[in-house]
């Protein structure tokens, strides 16, 4: 089927499993914090702040892949925090639960330790505060060094002031409901996430990162379409 791009955050949207069936995927979110007076980010295109949960619904045998899997960055020595934090399955924001990296562009890479055929990456950041980050990238690749046979699976840069060029993807507030991207069936062993600063500071934070999809050993052909 034509993938067609839901706007999942903006509330009411639906990952849709491919035509033989799918099932909801559990999620737990955490509570709903929001420090200071909310200042909306000015950023062309954005999608609204999500008022209920995403429904996503993916391919019968979807795993949660990268609980408590390693996790590398371009920031030797971040501001705050440890690499552990974005896959320890903790999604609470506020310190002792983010990672917070250095300013400009910089990435966070999770390693499966297996390759994998990726159906959702749903990401949260510091929740707490109203913001969008800029230059939001995501690929999967079988490769460490993203070298050879990257396959980019979201780009949110509106001005083309990334590396990777301009992207089709509208940017997201972020919330305490993540935001779930569709993984498109690439196939790769990690994933890596850039950004560069957000609405609010010039900084870069993951509180978790879930990566579902299907060991390419077992692969049955899953993967969702998106669709409303």
């Amino acid at each position: 089927a034509e993938v067609v791009r839901a706007d999942t955050s903006g509330g009411g949207g639906t990952l849709v499993a491919p035509p033989t069936g799918g099932v909801p995927l559990a999620m737990e979110f955490p509570v709903e914090q929001v420090d200071g007076t909310p200042n909306p980010p000015k950023i062309p295109n954005l999608l609204p702040r999500p008022k209920k949960a995403p429904t996503v619904v993916v391919a019968e045998g979807t795993e949660l892949l990268s609980r408590g899997k390693p996790v590398t960055s371009s920031d030797e020595f971040p501001i705050i925090g440890t690499y552990d934090l974005v896959t320890d399955g903790d999604k609470d924001t506020g310190e002792g639960y983010v990672l917070e990296l250095s300013y400009g562009l910089q990435w966070v890479q999770v390693d499966l330790e297996e390759s994998a055929v990726i159906s959702i990456v749903w990401v949260w950041r510091k929740h707490s505060e109203i913001r969008a980050y800029h230059d939001v990238v995501i690929q999967v690749s079988d490769d460490p060094e993203f070298k050879v046979g990257v396959t980019t699976i979201y780009n949110n840069d509106y001005d083309a002031s990334s590396p990777f060029g301009k992207g089709k993807d509208r940017p997201f507030m972020d919330s305490h409901f993540g935001q779930p991207v569709d993984g498109m069936g690439a196939r790769g062993r990690y994933v890596r996430l850039y950004s560069s600063g957000n609405t609010f500071s010039d900084a870069n934070h993951y509180a978790e990162v879930e990566v579902y999809g299907v060991p390419a050993a077992n692969e049955l052909g899953l993967g969702p379409t998106v669709g409303q």
